[in-house]
C-alpha cells in the first residue's frame, strides 16, 4: 500500500483516476482499503490540487458506489459456489453472511448505512450478502446510494480539513474509523430504540 499512497501522491493532479481504478479493484475483493483511498482524495484536494476537488470526490464516490455494485451481483450471479473458492471460503464465512442477512431482513436499510462505517472487511460482506439473498436490485442502489454518498461525504469531509496534517491522519485511521463507526451505531442504535417504544406505545393505546 505505500508504493501505491505514493504514487497517487506523484500523479496528484490525475489521483482521481487511479482512486477510481483501486476502488473497482476493492470490489473485486482485492485487499485495498475504501477508507484510505478516500482520505488521500481529501488530503490531496486539500493540499496539492484544491482544484481537483470536485473530480476527486466524484472519483472516490462513483469507485465506492460501482465497485458495490459490482459485489452485489457477484454475490447474485454466482451465488454458493463462491464458497468453492478457497481464498473466498477464508475470507467470508457462511456464518457472517446468514448473520448480515438476518440483519437486513431486521433492520433493512439501517443494515446499509451503518455497516458503510465499519471497515476491515465488512462492507463487502455487506453486498455479497445482497446479492446472495437476492435482494431487490433497485432497492439495493437507492439505499447503498444513499449510505454510500452519507459515508463517504462524511469522511471526506473530515480529511478535508485535517488535510494538513494528514500524516498523523494516516497513521491514526484505525482509531479514526472506530470513532466514526461508534457515533453512527450509537445513532442507530437509538433510532431503533426510540422506534420500539414508539410502536410499543401505539399498540398499548391501542388496547
Amino acid at each position: 500500500m505505500d508504493s501505491i499512497i505514493q504514487f497517487i501522491f506523484d500523479n496528484a493532479h490525475h489521483a482521481h483516476w487511479f482512486v477510481f481504478s483501486a476502488l473497482m479493484l476493492a470490489g473485486l475483493n482485492i485487499p485495498i482499503s475504501e477508507d484510505l483511498m478516500i482520505i488521500i482524495s481529501a488530503v490531496i484536494a486539500a493540499t496539492i490540487v484544491p482544484e481537483n476537488t470536485a473530480e476527486l470526490f466524484l472519483g472516490v464516490f462513483l469507485g465506492c458506489y460501482l465497485s458495490d455494485i459490482v459485489c452485489y451481483w457477484i454475490g447474485r450471479k454466482v451465488g454458493p459456489k463462491l464458497w468453492k473458492i478457497q481464498w473466498f471460503a477464508k475470507t467470508f464465512e457462511p456464518r457472517k453472511i446468514d448473520q448480515i442477512h438476518l440483519y437486513y431482513q431486521k433492520y433493512g436499510f439501517w443494515t446499509l448505512l451503518v455497516g458503510r462505517f465499519i471497515p476491515f472487511g465488512v462492507r463487502n460482506a455487506l453486498f455479497l450478502t445482497a446479492g446472495l439473498g437476492r435482494m431487490n436490485f433497485v432497492k439495493f442502489v437507492m439505499s447503498d446510494g444513499i449510505a454510500c454518498l452519507t459515508s463517504n461525504t462524511t469522511l471526506f469531509t473530515l480529511a478535508f480539513y485535517a488535510g494538513k496534517n494528514y500524516e498523523k491522519l494516516l497513521t491514526s485511521l484505525k482509531t479514526f474509523n472506530i470513532l466514526l463507526f461508534g457515533t453512527f451505531a450509537v445513532c442507530g442504535i437509538g433510532i431503533i430504540w426510540y422506534k420500539r417504544r414508539t410502536s410499543g406505545t401505539k399498540t398499548h393505546s391501542k388496547e
